[in-house]
Formats: structure tokens, C-alpha cells, sequence
């Protein structure tokens, strides 16, 4: 039987987990009434649009990773407090929260790897490779979501949070450091560096996490045996 959405189980076992998830609640309970969320929701979005400028701008003035860093935090405020203003408030709208959320999730990894290809850091071909790795992940957690009833939110203890703080980081350094040396190899982009760190760590995910749902649906749902029929 398929699960829908708004029934699944929301399983969020990042470093960070925990402690955010208190500091979230925490902010949500002060917001004023007037901030809902869906002012969140397109705050989250609008952000993330905005990183993806700011990554794109580093090709000509190092300030454009102040505009990365200052529109990930508000990507963060936006994005991870939208549901948690709903659940404090009592006013959860399931599915739609589920469909807009990840709608925003997609669009926003868009413009950001768009703005990264743009970079200068990053050699947009891998850029790219990223981005349908990074899909592909998450197509399988939607469809595991509506299969299995689970929606994972992290994987090997990273989520969102730990993705957006690698990313802040990563845009800093490359400000006096766009270019690293790997012993063996030579100079080498920072971001290509990280990028295919990143690609090699969403095929493992991926595989995985489709092998791991295949065999736990297999056995909760094995093949039907077939009646034996008469000859003659």
C-alpha cells in the first residue's frame, strides 16, 4: 500500500540535528503572527537564488562571497523554519508544506550549482554532474518517502545545515584560495576538488539507499506464488 506525504515519518539524524532543532523551535515560538509559513517558504527560495548570484559574482570581486554566506544563513532561517512555524502553530497543511518544500528544494539547487557553474571555482561540465547526482538523491528519497513511508533528511550524519556550512566555508576560503595542490596531481580548483567529493558521495548514497529500499519492499512484498495448472 502507498503512503501519502502527509503521513510519512521524518527521520533527521544530522550532527547538528538535535541542537537545531531546539534553537528552530525556540525562534518559532517569538516570530510575530504576521511572519507565516509561506513567508519563510519564499524567503528560502528567494536565498537561495541569491547564493547562486553571490557564487557567480566571485568571478569578479571577492564580495560576492559575503552575498553566499549572508544568503545561505537566510536560506537556512527561511527553509528550515517554514515547517517548524507550521508545527508550533498548529498549522500543518501536510501535503502542500511536503510538495512546495521540495518544489523549492529543486529549483533552489538549480540556481545554486547555475551560479557555481558561472563561478570561476568550479568547472561547469562537473558543476552539472553534481546537480543530477544531487537530484537523483533526492528523487529517490521522494519515492521512497511515498513507498516506504520514511523521508531521510541526512546521510552519514549530513543534512542540510552541514551542506549549507561546507558550502559557506568553502565559498571564504576560495576567496584566497580558489586553487588547491593535490599532492600527485597539481593545482586544481577548490570547488572541482570538493565537487567531486560530492559526486562520489551521492553515487554511494543513491546506490545504497535504492538497493536498501529494494530488498526491504522485496520482503514485504514477495512475489506472488503462481498456482500450478493442469496439463490435459
Amino acid at each position: 500500500m502507498s503512503v501519502l506525504p502527509g503521513c510519512h515519518q521524518r527521520e533527521h539524524r544530522s550532527v547538528l540535528a538535535a541542537s537545531e532543532r531546539r534553537l528552530l523551535i525556540a525562534i518559532a515560538r517569538r516570530l510575530p503572527p504576521a511572519v507565516n509559513a509561506d513567508h519563510l517558504s519564499a524567503l528560502g527560495l528567494a536565498a537561495m537564488c541569491a547564493a547562486g548570484a553571490g557564487f557567480a559574482a566571485i568571478r569578479v570581486s571577492g564580495w560576492g562571497a559575503a552575498v553566499v554566506v549572508l544568503a545561505l544563513a537566510a536560506n537556512w532561517f527561511g527553509d528550515s523554519l517554514d515547517g517548524t512555524v507550521a508545527r508550533v502553530r498548529g498549522q500543518e497543511r501536510p501535503r502542500l508544506g511536503y510538495y512546495v518544500d521540495h518544489v523549492i528544494d529543486l529549483a533552489g539547487s538549480a540556481a545554486l550549482f547555475a551560479g557555481l557553474a558561472c563561478s570561476g571555482l568550479m568547472t561547469p561540465l562537473l558543476a552539472v554532474a553534481v546537480l543530477a547526482g544531487y537530484l537523483l538523491v533526492s528523487a529517490e528519497a521522494y519515492l521512497a518517502t511515498h513507498a516506504v513511508g520514511v523521508f531521510r533528511m541526512a546521510r552519514f550524519g549530513l543534512g542540510p545545515t552541514e551542506l549549507r556550512l561546507l558550502l559557506i566555508a568553502g565559498a571564504l576560503w576560495s576567496v584566497g584560495h580558489p586553487v588547491v595542490l593535490l599532492p600527485g596531481y597539481g593545482p586544481a580548483r577548490l570547488f572541482d576538488v570538493g565537487g567531486l567529493a560530492a559526486l562520489a558521495g551521492l553515487t554511494v548514497v543513491f546506490v545504497t539507499a535504492a538497493v536498501g529500499h529494494t530488498r526491504r519492499l522485496h520482503r514485504t512484498e514477495p512475489r506472488p506464488a503462481v498456482p500450478l495448472r493442469r496439463v490435459g
